[in-house]
């Protein structure tokens, strides 16, 4: 019986090292007074600016350290964070001088990277998440905002 239970507790601390990211959202804005999460689900170049205007406009109105911003992107909108993005300046000043998020959805990148037959270049500053979707909704059970632009 203790060989079952053995690879069983290892199954079980790897999922657990898995969810921990889930749970966790950033703690690098403690006296942010406002939590919001941007949906790009997508194609649309348009959408696309749309979503990071809506950021930097957040950002303008409370100051970067009184609101908390992620961008998660999946589906089609994953292509706002492909490295060769045209709005790859305006997420790069977002990032670095608002410490906006940027997320990408794993689960799309592998349908993307098995209809293109190889991985697309990522924007420096996007971080995978195993899935866009899960990722919103982990962030609105810690009091985050939707918003879909």
């Amino acid at each position: 019986m203790k060989k079952l239970n053995r690879p069983f507790r290892w199954l079980m601390i790897a999922w657990l090292l898995c969810l921990a990211p889930w749970t966790q959202a950033a703690d690098d804005k403690p006296f942010a007074e406002k939590k919001v999460v941007l949906q790009i689900s997508d194609r649309d170049a348009y959408k696309q600016t749309l979503v990071l205007n809506v950021a930097s406009n957040l950002i303008k109105y409370y100051g970067p350290d009184k609101v908390d911003v992620e961008i998660v992107a999946f589906g089609p909108g994953l292509r706002l964070l492909f490295a060769d993005n045209s709005n790859a300046s305006r997420i790069d000043s977002l990032a670095s001088g608002s410490g906006v998020r940027f997320s990408a959805c794993s689960n799309t990148l592998r349908k993307v990277t098995r209809k293109l037959g190889s991985e697309p270049a990522l924007n420096s500053n996007a971080k995978h998440v195993s899935a866009g979707v899960v990722r919103i909704i982990d962030l609105v059970d810690q009091g985050y905002t939707l918003v879909k632009p």
